[in-house]
């Protein structure tokens, strides 16, 4: 017997790894011959580093790096070393919890921080790039990334745009805060230039841009399909929750289409419409326009990058699970992501949870064939997560399911 296993976190109690190892040591105790392939699960957003980490033994890698209202911030990524490949979450440098509710401004905010991983990541020899862009504080169409990667954004008078940026023709701009040890970025110092820079923009350029980065391949988790600007992209959909008012609206989506058509005229390319572009503030255009890089659903990257269907092919179950199976689930969480992967190939599908909804039936059309609760008695929340007691629960429950198949 052949059992692929794959579980996303069950958050506050079990890791990805864990939660998948105690399936296994269930099955392992009725089948002690069987074959079990675990891997991490992960959507993409928060916790897909520490996921892929954990599972496909990675190294953390620790630095400091300007957050996105200025002040420094200690955040960290994968590194992959086989594969020299490094694993990021956009909001650990530049994420909305990062900031206090008193201290959202999005016409400040920057990803100048999150272009300092980068940059640390490629002087440190990786060229792919796994990468998750839920969660940002920022509406700056990622020109705080690019400036950190030494693009330089210019305005009319050849002066580059921003707090602490070198005037093109030697013209001091005014004083910047600090660069964290992941690495200045380009003449923009900390690239405080944020939402309110986007209107500004008359010329780009890329002298002084890393020359690595034709060499770099950037996979991008997106779950989102909006545009750059509009009624449908970054500032209205997304801005309000980062501090955007009425007032910024219009401001900052006619920014977006100056940064749009300028860009459009150094690049050649038009990406401003693509689905995911508006995602992160804009940060998905930048990616898409400047670093050529690929849009994919969360839980699609996470797949390929673990190369789970080519275990799927020949095994005889997969199982997958999280904390909660419920309606949302069955809309297209990590479960049911999995779950369409192994339809794919006829295969049967068992999922575990900490607890289920009545909708969770929804999961059943939706390609998982039989889902279970792993609570095996009246117990309160608080005890039912501690990890020792899930691990426990998750085990049990596996091994009698087991004993039927």
């Amino acid at each position: 017997m052949k059992v692929v296993v794959a579980v996303d976190s069950l958050k506050g109690s079990l890791s990805s790894m864990e939660a998948g190892n105690a399936i296994k040591e269930g099955i392992l105790r009725v089948k002690p011959d069987a074959e079990i392939i675990v891997r991490p699960l992960a959507d993409g957003g928060e916790g897909t580093t520490d996921a892929l980490l954990e599972g496909l033994g990675g190294e953390k890698v620790n630095l400091t790096v300007t957050g996105p209202m200025g002040k420094l911030v200690d955040t960290y990524y994968g590194y992959l070393p086989e594969t020299k490949t490094a694993v990021m979450e956009m909001a650990s440098a530049a994420g909305i919890t990062l900031v206090l509710e008193s201290e959202k401004n999005p016409m400040l905010a920057t990803t100048f921080g999150f272009g300092e991983m980068i940059k640390h990541a490629i002087l440190k020899g990786c060229r792919d790039f796994i990468i998750g862009i839920g969660g940002s504080a920022t509406n700056d169409g990622g020109i705080g990334m690019l400036t950190a990667l030494g693009y330089e954004f210019m305005d009319t008078n050849g002066n580059v745009i921003g707090e602490g940026g070198q005037g093109r023709h030697g013209e001091q701009g005014g004083q910047g805060g600090q660069g964290g040890n992941g690495g200045q970025g380009g003449k923009g110092g900390n690239g405080g230039q944020g939402g309110q820079a986007l209107g500004k923009i008359a010329y780009i350029s890329d002298d002084n841009a890393m020359k690595e980065l034709k060499d770099c391949h950037f996979h991008v988790a997106c779950d989102v399909n909006n545009p750059l600007y509009g009624a449908n992209g970054a500032t209205y959909i997304f801005g309000p929750q980062k501090g955007v008012t009425d007032e910024m609206k219009v401001i900052l989506d006619e920014g977006m289409k100056n940064y749009a058509r300028i860009s459009n005229e150094f690049t050649g390319k038009k990406c401003e419409d693509a689905k995911g572009a508006g995602a992160a503030g804009g940060l998905g255009f930048a990616f898409l326009e400047y670093l050529n890089a690929q849009l994919t659903p969360g839980i699609e990257l996470i797949l390929k990058v673990i190369e789970l269907e080519k275990e799927i092919i020949d095994a005889d179950y997969v199982i997958t699970g999280e904390g909660r199976l419920d309606f949302q689930t069955a809309m297209g969480k990590v479960p049911v992501g999995l779950a369409k992967l192994a339809k794919k190939h006829n295969k049967k599908v068992l999922a575990f949870a900490g607890s289920v909804t009545k909708e969770a039936k929804e999961c059943n059309q939706a390609g998982i064939d039989a889902f279970f609760p792993i609570v095996r008695g009246i117990t309160t929340l608080e005890e039912a997560m501690l990890p020792d007691q899930a691990r426990e629960n998750m085990m049990d429950t596996v091994e009698q399911v087991f004993r039927l198949l």
